[in-house]
């Protein structure tokens, strides 16, 4: 079974008189271990795709089935709580707790599941091991770099071990270098099973997918396998460490 299935799926937005067609009736199959790009420029609707994928938002019409689930017309509450089972969100802007450490940011979807504080704890301290962060801890996000702070917000990402890692614009705010091993952290994650969707109005960060979706206008106007995807720098697992690919 795919793990997303989307079928003639819309989004219109009514504005005073007007009439938004953000998405015109996109239909896609995403199997589980995709690493996946969707490009397109600013009002092409890959926003609006990425809200919807990440039931942040509900179609006009159409058809979402994720992990075996029908979300496409939840109510808010149940789509709170399927965001918080099966999907790990990496934003642009890190979205960290800036008074906290990187452990009690890590915890906080756990939190909200209503896990007991040893299983948190145990389960942050693997998820910030695990994308190189096992000596930042007790850090807050003024005392970590910029990297750093986007490896943090991978680990909450991936610390109730959701369905979908969503990205969006997740180098954006850093440095070529070190967004470079953030992309080679979500190889490396991609290379252990997870499912990766990036969303991206750049090129190069589209690249290193193994599948590229183009949105434009609503639809999708390409949709191909990367023969050739880009090497990020590669990921030191359980380090701090980064090695060019």
């Amino acid at each position: 079974m795919p793990l997303i299935q989307i079928h003639d799926l819309t989004r219109r937005y009514v504005m005073g008189t007007e009439t938004v067609h953000a998405l015109r009736g996109v239909t896609l199959t995403i199997e589980r271990g995709e690493y996946i790009a969707i490009m397109g420029p600013s009002g092409s609707g890959k926003s609006t795709l990425m809200n919807l994928l990440g039931c942040l938002d509900s179609p006009t019409s159409g058809y979402y089935e994720l992990n075996g689930v029908n979300v496409a017309h939840m109510d808010d509450n149940d789509l709170a709580e399927v965001r918080n089972r099966e999907i790990g969100f990496v934003f642009q802007s890190f979205n960290l707790l800036a008074r906290s450490d990187s452990l009690h940011n890590v915890e906080l979807p756990l939190i909200y599941a209503g896990l007991p504080s040893a299983e948190r704890r145990e389960q942050a301290v693997r998820a910030l091991t695990n994308v190189g962060l096992g000596d930042r801890m007790h850090h807050r996000p003024n005392e970590l770099s910029g990297g750093q702070r986007q490896r943090v917000a991978v680990a909450r990402a991936l610390v109730n071990d959701p369905s979908i890692v969503l990205a969006d614009e997740p180098t954006g705010n850093l440095d070529s270098r070190t967004g470079e091993e953030i992309l080679g952290l979500f190889e490396a994650l991609s290379r252990k099973g997870n499912t990766i969707i990036v969303v991206t109005h750049e090129e190069e960060v589209a690249q290193h997918a193994r599948r590229i979706i183009r949105i434009r206008d609503g639809l999708i106007a390409a949709d191909e396998v990367n023969p050739n995807p880009r090497a990020a720098m590669k990921f030191a697992a359980g380090g701090t460490s980064m090695v060019a690919a």
